[in-house]
């Protein structure tokens, strides 16, 4: 239920947001002075055109993050959440055998180096130079017996891909890369004015395209003439210079 409660509380923040943004747009081009074509439809359009663009040229779209993921027993592919876009690094908390009850040696530098007193007593108990050369000994012993594991991630699938026989179960911890939500980009201080002038942008695109296909309305005094032609070259000046200022 807590889970359940706060994926509502979020989706309404996200709607919430989307909404002042589709009443931005609106109001810059003009609505409740004259009648702006735009269905919700293409604003929702707009809208994920933008936030595609920002994930795909800004690296304030994504963070580093951790999570863990429990290997199962003969298995070796595993798939990701969709959010996650590239792994780094798999940490495990064993060296040598596959599980600490096959003989691995779990090893946990504070709390070693607290129950030795090195820390406190560094100059009766070896000090932080035994505290080093042990844990030199415990990356040479991973890198020799099996304390990292070799894998493959494929991003389009969100495939991870062990290349190891996993013989029992196992936690690990996996360093990774994920897009940030859209609900905390929406609040981002930097990234919401982007993705709002851009909706802007591509929204003014689409009235455009659509008003260039008629140059005039027929009227009692020769019709009226309509700017799609001119919507369309300031969406393109508009959007080139948004992907230039992502760029830089």
């Amino acid at each position: 239920m807590p889970d359940t409660a706060q994926a509502q509380t979020t989706e309404t923040q996200v709607n919430s947001a989307k909404q002042e943004i589709f009443d931005y747009v609106k109001t810059r081009l003009g609505d409740g002075m004259i009648e702006v074509e735009l269905d919700p439809k293409h604003l929702e359009n707009a809208f994920a055109t933008s936030v595609d663009k920002f994930r795909q040229r800004s690296s304030n779209a994504v963070e580093e993050s951790y999570g863990f993921i429990e290997l199962q027993k003969d298995q070796t592919q595993y798939t990701l959440p969709a959010e996650v876009i590239n792994v780094s690094r798999i940490y495990r908390r064993t060296v040598g055998g596959a599980s600490s009850s096959e003989g691995g040696t779990a090893f946990d530098p504070f709390e070693l180096a607290y129950t030795n007193i090195y820390l406190l007593q560094t100059g009766r108990i070896g000090g932080l130079a035994t505290y080093d050369m042990f844990a030199g000994y415990q990356e040479l012993v991973a890198r020799m017996f099996g304390g990292f594991i070799n894998f493959k991630f494929d991003q389009p699938t969100r495939r991870l891909q062990i290349f190891r026989r996993q013989r029992s179960k196992e936690i690990v911890l996996i360093e990774q890369s994920n897009f940030r939500p859209d609900f905390i980009l929406l609040s981002d201080i930097y990234a919401k004015p982007w993705i709002r002038e851009y909706t802007l942008a591509v929204a003014k695109y689409t009235l455009g395209e659509a008003r260039s296909k008629f140059q005039t309305i027929a009227g009692p005094q020769g019709g009226a003439g309509l700017n799609g032609d001119a919507l369309k070259n300031e969406a393109i000046n508009e959007m080139t210079k948004l992907e230039q200022e992502i760029g830089n």
